[in-house]
């Protein structure tokens, strides 16, 4: 821990002869006045007591107004100035009367700890503020009113023309009316060297990184009835089967230009989303294949699973990651660094082993990779020795990514002055040149990682902030990758994560999702086993050929599902209904023609019934029919090969016993005899009547037997009591 002391020369000579001059009782009482003084300031900077503190908050939870910063100067220079808006809020049922907000700082204070810095952001550390940088009225306030204010101060106010020291300043932010304090918010401001005599330090190292993923990706329907209907499109076109959504289109724009602005920021892209755009963005490394979660896939411990799913360790390596970048770019030479991207779960030991076997020789950790007790900010690279050998951990630095990523410091919000951007940027700037100073003279390299959904405008405000800020130097990847590791061997060990951080619901979501998956890829290979005919395989029958069509509906599905499991992807929901889709469209086009309901008037009639098929080639499948009657009955099966883009007929056989109503169900089976598909119901009636010769035979014995019974009845010997 190092604290600045500024000291300056006066060019007065003291000897020791002037002090032994010094009466003894001058002494003694310089000397109990300096401990006067500091034990004054001991309690004047005590932080306040819990309960005192609690009853505060309470106090101004009551208020009934919300004070949020949205703009302020978080880089304070000789020439910048001080320059501040905020919205304050009536959030009480009763009218508030016109009011001030002040503009405050204590322009000679230097935080000493992390805990100083922290407390004074929850408004724990009870710091005084007396410099005033400006003052706003604001006006009354109608319930439910807010009113934005503005303060400006050049930089020949008093206070920011004192400050004498750099590094980040307690400032306030208050808001009285009617002579009550309403609300109150604690941020930062921190000073640059510029125009302060005070010895400069190396700027401390820092790599800004910015994941650049699709937030939208949805099925092509119309690619994908071109891949059913027609047999085959493209390989290009069927890389694009999953698209990025619209809103994609917008934010991209935005993106690329804060890209351009800021040209060193870190771009690492998911390959796939560069594919699918139509100039691929400019970046410094590529992700896994759509950020397939590596974290999660290990956690599982299920590879059986998910090469149900269809999807194989083979899309998603390091080697794949390369031919889709190569494949965007058009350049089957191009090269470029891969990094396997942190899923929803940790980097534990068998985790990193898993990237390991897939090519990655660099991972990066954007949470819980941490040493949990060091003593001040370290370079974000860690070496790891796992079985399948040694891999690069990139840390990110908990504090300053968390808060890049607009998260306050403290779980609870309690932090006051981080609930608005502006607010987060200046605690962000504060808390770099912080770590800075506390070892100043130590050669570091700090990992800040950014959301896959940040906000462009965001990004442009952080990365201006650190540009403006000359204890920070920005690096590279390549630069934080070759610096010396922060730990290694068996330091490096004991920080990696014991626990998966995958908690029951989020495994139940996966495993559901894998369950999905897997029943629409068993559709699919039994369509192409089962359903399809096997015939030669003629390319003029459709654009791919028969074989060729095959791996297609395979391979769309898995870029599908490929997609449906990345690392806490939006989409994956999507992606999940568009491969049960693909399927439903293979199923669902060989299908039965409703059939009319039939009348029988006879033992033996025929039902006709139709199939079609709206595939590009033949299929051959059992058709199967099954009565709820056991007087009117038809033949159990019959196959037929249906044509591509065709129909075909059967007829099976009714066998009527009596008249009465039956429900023929009509089904599909595939060559395996299981059903697939809708079913149809026709519904038979028979009025069975005596008109062919069997009826007449039938008459004919009736009528004999008659006689025969009239006859013996006149001549049998009668008894003789009759």
């Amino acid at each position: 821990m190092v604290v600045r002391k500024e000291t300056q020369q006066t060019g007065v000579k003291v000897n020791q002869p002037a002090q032994r001059n010094v009466p003894h009782g001058m002494r003694a009482l310089s000397a109990i006045l300096a401990m006067v003084m500091t034990m004054a300031l001991m309690l004047l900077y005590a932080p306040v007591p819990k309960a005192e503190a609690e009853a505060e908050e309470t106090q101004e939870s009551q208020s009934g107004t919300m004070l949020s910063i949205d703009s302020s100067t978080a880089v304070l220079t000789d020439t910048s100035g001080y320059h501040l808006s905020a919205t304050v809020t009536n959030t009480t049922d009763q009218e508030i009367p016109s009011g001030t907000l002040t503009l405050a700082m204590n322009a000679f204070y230097t935080f000493v700890s992390r805990n100083d810095i922290q407390e004074w952001s929850e408004g724990i550390r009870q710091i005084p503020t007396p410099n005033i940088v400006g003052q706003s009225e604001v006006p009354a306030l109608q319930p439910g009113a807010s009113a934005n204010v503005h303060i400006d101060a050049d930089s020949n106010q008093e206070t920011l023309a004192s400050v004498n020291s750099w590094g980040p300043k307690p400032v306030t932010l208050s808001y009285e009316a009617n002579g009550v304090q309403q609300d109150e918010a604690h941020t930062f401001a921190t000073r640059t060297g510029a125009g302060i005599n005070t010895p400069d330090t190396p700027a401390m190292n820092i790599t800004i990184v910015q994941p650049l993923e699709a937030q939208g990706w949805t099925t092509d329907n119309t690619m994908l009835e071109q891949l059913v209907n027609k047999g085959g499109v493209t390989s290009a076109e069927l890389s694009k089967i999953a698209v990025p959504g619209k809103e994609d289109e917008a934010r991209l724009k935005s993106l690329e230009q804060t890209f351009t602005k800021h040209d060193k920021l870190q771009v690492v892209a998911d390959p796939t989303y560069l594919k699918a755009m139509p100039m691929p963005t400019q970046v410094d490394g590529i992700t896994q294949p759509a950020l397939f979660d590596i974290t999660a896939y290990s956690a599982l411990n299920d590879s059986k699973t998910y090469d149900s799913a269809g999807v194989g360790t083979s899309q998603w390596n390091a080697e794949q990651a390369l031919k889709n970048y190569q494949s965007a770019l058009g350049d089957p030479n191009a090269s470029m660094t891969t990094y396997a991207w942190q899923g929803t779960g940790n980097w534990t030991a068998d985790a990193l082993a898993k990237a390991k076997q897939q090519g990655y020789d660099t991972v990066i950790a954007t949470h819980d990779f941490e040493e949990d007790d060091a003593a001040t900010a370290e370079t974000g690279k860690t070496v790891v020795t796992t079985d399948a050998g040694d891999i690069t951990v990139l840390t990110a630095q908990s504090v300053l990514s968390n808060l890049a990523q607009g998260k306050a410091t403290s779980a609870d919000a309690e932090a006051d002055g981080e609930g608005t951007t502006a607010g987060r940027l200046a605690r962000f700037v504060a808390q770099s040149a912080f770590y800075q100073m506390e070892q100043p003279y130590s050669e570091r390299n700090l990992l800040v990682c950014l959301n896959g959904n940040s906000d462009p405008a965001v990004v442009d405000a952080l990365m201006t902030d650190v540009e403006q800020s000359p204890w920070l130097n920005i690096t590279d990847l390549n630069t934080l990758n070759n610096a010396d590791p922060a730990l290694s061997g068996d330091d490096a060990a004991a920080i990696v994560p014991q626990s998966d951080g995958i908690n029951d619901a989020t495994q139940a979501n996966l495993r559901q999702t894998l369950n999905t998956l897997a029943a629409s890829t068993n559709d699919i290979k039994r369509f192409n086993a089962s359903i399809l005919t096997d015939v030669a395989d003629d390319a003029k029958q459709a654009p791919a050929g028969l074989k060729a069509w095959r791996r297609q509906l395979v391979n769309a599905h898995g870029i599908m599902a490929l997609h449906a499991l990345g690392g806490e992807n939006p989409a994956g929901s999507t992606m999940v209904e568009g491969a049960g889709q693909l399927a439903s469209l293979l199923i669902n086009g060989v299908a039965i023609t409703p059939t009319e309901n039939v009348n029988v008037v006879s033992e033996t009639a025929q039902m006709p019934v139709t199939i079609s098929n709206s595939h590009p080639y033949p299929v051959t499948v059992k058709v199967s029919s099954l009565t709820n009657s056991m007087q009117i009955v038809t033949s159990r099966f019959d196959t037929v090969e249906v044509p591509a883009h065709g129909e075909a007929q059967v007829a099976f056989i009714i066998r009527v016993a009596t008249s009465g109503t039956a429900d023929a169900t009509l089904s599909l089976q595939d060559r395996q005899g299981i059903t697939f598909g809708a079913t149809q119901t026709t519904h038979i009636t028979s009025a069975l009547q005596i008109s062919d010769k069997t009826g007449f035979i039938i008459i004919g014995i009736a009528v004999l037997l008659g006689a025969l019974g009239l006859w013996r009845q006149f001549h049998r010997k009668k008894d003789p009591d009759e």
